[in-house]
């Protein structure tokens, strides 16, 4: 899986342009631990000084790539989200973008699955928005998606969706039949993500699995839109049904607290009654008829 790409810092010309310095970089093994340790993380993103270095150029809204640094000389790097740099959308409330990836991190950390990173909800240099740690990819992952015979999937693989791949010929894409990826379908089908691209799959380090990018979450209409479809319609795994259980508890007490002021009532409810759904049925979820079910591009 590609990282994510960046770019120097966006500094005034100076009289003769110079090459930028190359902006610091995550040893992959040390920010797998720190997102592992979310307490410690969650407190460095509150309370850290913020060093803007770059935009991430492949992002759709404001996505700047940071070093966050505590008092005691502590730093880690990390994705600042501004609310004043998000594009208005016609199907989600303007500014509340930045509150949703919150959400998302607290939804996620209920379910003790730990699959987005730690993300908070703080001021920055551009005011107010979301800071989440970033997790270096690690580069000797196995991939997490390929491009296979059309006739079907090899062992250990589940179809997602068949691919023009150039002078008429077609591939099936495909991922995986990977716990840590089936979590995430859970997940995701909770949040009502509408946009689990490749790209969001972050591989760290120590053998977990994150997902980034939650802006477009939380939506009261069914927008399920991802690649992760591999068990569409399969009996949920019995674990899933217990971590559903526990979260249709705690969406009723803290949990439903926490996520309060990043959600209105509605898609609180709506939350609530996804996981309801999830239960009656025991599977996961087939893709809709009235939505795109591939988010584009697809990595």
């Amino acid at each position: 899986m590609p990282a994510r790409e960046r770019v120097p810092a966006l500094n005034p010309p100076a009289a003769r342009p110079a090459e930028p310095p190359e902006p610091p970089r995550s040893d992959p093994a040390e920010a797998a631990a720190l997102a592992a340790d979310a307490p410690g993380a969650l407190r460095l993103l509150r309370e850290g000084a913020l060093t803007v270095h770059g935009r991430l150029t492949d992002a759709s809204n404001a996505a700047l790539y940071c070093t966050v640094t505590a008092a005691d000389g502590r730093a880690a790097q990390a994705v600042y989200k501004p609310v004043a740099g998000e594009r208005p959308l016609w199907d989600f409330p303007d500014g509340t973008l930045a509150g949703r990836e919150v959400a998302a991190y607290e939804l996620s950390a209920a379910t003790g699955w730990g699959l987005v990173p730690p993300t908070v909800l703080r001021e920055g240099p551009h005011g107010p928005g979301m800071v989440q740690l970033w997790v270096e990819p690690d580069p000797h992952a196995a991939p997490l998606l390929a491009l296979q015979d059309p006739g079907g999937p090899e062992d250990g693989w589940l179809p997602i969706v068949r691919a023009e791949v150039g002078d008429g010929r077609t591939a099936l894409l495909v991922h995986p039949d990977d716990v840590r990826l089936r979590r995430l379908a859970v997940l995701d089908a909770v949040l009502n993500n509408a946009d689990r691209k490749g790209g969001h799959l972050i591989p760290a380090a120590d053998g977990r699995l994150y997902g980034i990018d939650h802006g477009v979450t939380f939506n009261t209409e069914g927008k399920l839109r991802t690649l992760l479809w591999g068990w569409a319609g399969q009996p949920l795994p019995a674990e899933a049904a217990e971590v559903l259980a526990g979260l249709a508890g705690q969406l009723d007490g803290a949990l439903g607290e926490r996520l309060a002021p990043h959600l209105t009532a509605a898609e609180l409810d709506a939350a609530r009654a996804r996981v309801a759904a999830l239960l009656a049925t025991g599977t996961h979820p087939l893709p809709s008829e009235d939505w795109p079910s591939i988010p584009w591009p697809p990595i």
